[in-house]
């Protein structure tokens, strides 16, 4: 149910989103465009993801980039999500295997003493080299309209789960050689790009995000806006990634806006 470059897209009833929500409602109207939806704002969506997950490997991840990482697509759409995620990693293995060749072919000379001069600090959405220690990342999915345009799209399952059975404990399946044992793995995030917002129940949400907050250390929320609201006592603290330390949960510093498009961190309070 992930929702929303200005490119050619199907799947969209009507230009406004709003409109279509109204005429049709939430439900019915991906019922009707589950198979064929495209998300319209996938290019902030991507440069989203790339920028959150540059500073979490930076500063969390990298200290052991051998062990294999979960995300968890939820209201995945037709997988906007998963694609920025995997190109993330395709690119930063690239950007390293460039990295070793060109310095086979133009080794550096010594140059210790050698005045470099400033580069300015601005967020890049480059991914990091990543070495061949780096594992794929494990992608789960759960979309109660868009399994097939998921599917279809990304070559991956998607379970057909709602936010109700997520919040009841209903979670998609992990490859078997990440079930090595009687507790369950935790997840690494979780991404929900344009949907949580149509949450619109409270007690809905705070079911919904409580449950997560028990699996998945970060939760992050790609939307148009600053919706929906979180609230202290839900099972997550709001995350400056600038400065990478809590925040107040009203704080914007260290979200990031792309292209119109808004993303939050929250880290787990409850793993």
């Amino acid at each position: 149910m992930s929702r929303g470059s200005r490119e050619p897209i199907t799947g969209i009833l009507k230009g406004s989103m709003r409109d279509n929500y109204s005429e049709h409602g939430v439900g019915e109207y991906y019922k009707k465009v589950g198979a064929t939806y495209r998300n319209p704002h996938f290019p902030g969506i991507r440069s989203c993801i790339f920028l959150w997950l540059n500073r979490w490997w930076q500063m969390e991840r990298q200290k052991s980039p051998s062990d294999p990482w979960i995300a968890f697509d939820m209201a995945c759409g037709s997988g906007e999500a998963t694609l920025s995620i995997l190109e993330w990693w395709q690119l930063g293995r690239i950007s390293y295997e460039q990295e070793q060749k060109d310095t086979e072919l133009n080794p550096s000379p010594n140059d210790a003493g050698a005045i470099r001069p400033r580069r300015p600090k601005v967020k890049s959405v480059t991914p990091p080299p990543l070495d061949s220690t780096a594992p794929r990342p494990v992608v789960i999915a759960t979309d109660p309209y868009t399994a097939d345009a998921y599917h279809s799209r990304t070559a991956l399952q998607c379970a057909s789960l709602c936010f109700k059975d997520i919040a009841e404990g209903s979670f998609p399946s992990l490859p078997p050689s990440l079930q090595t044992s009687d507790e369950p793995s935790k997840l690494d995030m979780v991404v929900c790009s344009f949907a949580l917002h149509l949450v619109e129940s409270p007690s809905e949400l705070f079911a919904l995000l409580w449950e997560l907050s028990t699996k998945a250390r970060w939760l992050i929320i790609i939307a148009p806006h600053k919706k929906p609201d979180i609230k202290d006592g839900w099972g997550w603290c709001k995350w400056d990634v600038d400065a990478w330390q809590e925040s107040r949960i009203s704080d914007s510093q260290g979200e990031f806006l792309q292209e119109r498009v808004h993303c939050r961190v929250y880290r787990s309070l409850n793993i």
